[in-house]
């Protein structure tokens, strides 16, 4: 079954579109196609605090592409989601109007903790293992997201304002990183036996950089050495030998950043990386409601069904 998603984030725009099948009764996201465009809508809002009038318009241009290459894929569904720099953008509920106009997509901005959540619920893992914790971080452009799980159940969740673009652009407080390490020492008790699961686009790749591809495992003492290694380069070096695309060459230093306080925070010696994030969760999301809404007009026909039987039998 062929869904997708759009994910209006702080530093990029994507169409996600993915097929969800069920082994063994569990529904998962397998990748069909992917477009991602660098629009960096965070620039503004941790500027100027709305989003500029440029932007918007390629947002819009962007969003109408998208319709177009929905209606030709064709999807049973899909959904639209905004993120930190929408949340915090004075000109947001205008941007959405125009948006619906337009396009006739319907754009939900989801907060922190929804996001973390959804994110949370996309990857699946069996985590009651020896860990009696596992901790879900996600690093964005405009805030991260922790999850605390035990046992497969959700505990805890929090959204804070520390993401890479807004780091950038010295959008970010004081105040906040000391909130981040207050509340995760809630969990002291765990430190040190805690497993630790990063998503986002740019743990994603310092895990092909510098981890291990058959397990998908980072260690910290990999990402130290990622970690020197990206510092030791300029930004031209990093786009033009490392290969890296010109917005991820920049913010993936401060994401490793995130990661790498976290980690000596709890006492962490390695993160898992399943490469699987908000827009997998999406898909998982619209999958749901359409198999709900399936099933809702399923017994609706059924019980009508019923009733013409009824009124025969009279």
């Amino acid at each position: 079954m062929l869904f997708a998603a759009i994910d209006i984030g702080t530093n990029a725009v994507r169409l996600y579109f993915a097929n969800v099948f069920l082994p063994k009764e569990v529904p998962t996201v397998e990748k069909a196609s992917l477009i991602r465009l660098p629009l960096r809508l965070g620039e503004d809002v941790f500027t100027v605090g709305k989003i500029s009038e440029e932007r918007v318009s390629k947002l819009l241009k962007t969003l109408k592409a998208f319709k177009l290459l929905i209606d030709v894929y064709n999807p049973l569904d899909y959904i639209a989601c905004a993120t930190s720099a929408m949340r915090e953008a004075a000109n947001s509920k205008d941007i959405l109007n125009r948006v619906y106009a337009e396009t006739g997509i319907d754009i939900n901005i989801i907060d922190g903790i929804e996001e973390a959540r959804i994110v949370c619920a996309a990857n699946n893992l069996n985590t009651s293992h020896k860990n009696e914790l596992a901790m879900y971080v996600d690093v964005g452009g405009g805030s991260t997201e922790i999850s605390i799980i035990r046992n497969n159940v959700l505990i805890a969740t929090n959204s804070f304002k520390l993401g890479t673009l807004r780091i950038l652009n010295g959008a970010d407080n004081t105040n906040e990183w000391v909130r981040l390490q207050n509340w995760l020492m809630n969990f002291e008790n765990n430190f040190g036996n805690i497993y630790l699961i990063g998503s986002g686009g740019n743990i994603n790749k310092l895990s092909k950089l510098y981890g291990k591809s058959y397990n998908n495992v980072l260690s910290l003492e990999e990402m130290k050495k990622g970690y020197r290694h990206l510092k030791s380069k300029s930004l031209k070096e990093r786009i033009e030998k490392m290969g890296l695309r010109p917005d991820r060459a920049d913010v993936i230093i401060p994401a490793v950043e995130i990661f790498l306080l976290i980690m000596k925070l709890i006492h962490c010696e390695s993160i898992y990386v399943p490469r699987i994030g908000l827009s997998d969760g999406l898909i998982l999301e619209v999958y749901k409601k359409f198999i709900q809404k399936d099933l809702s007009l399923f017994k609706e026909k059924e019980t009508f069904g019923k009733q013409l039987e009824m009124q025969k039998a009279y």
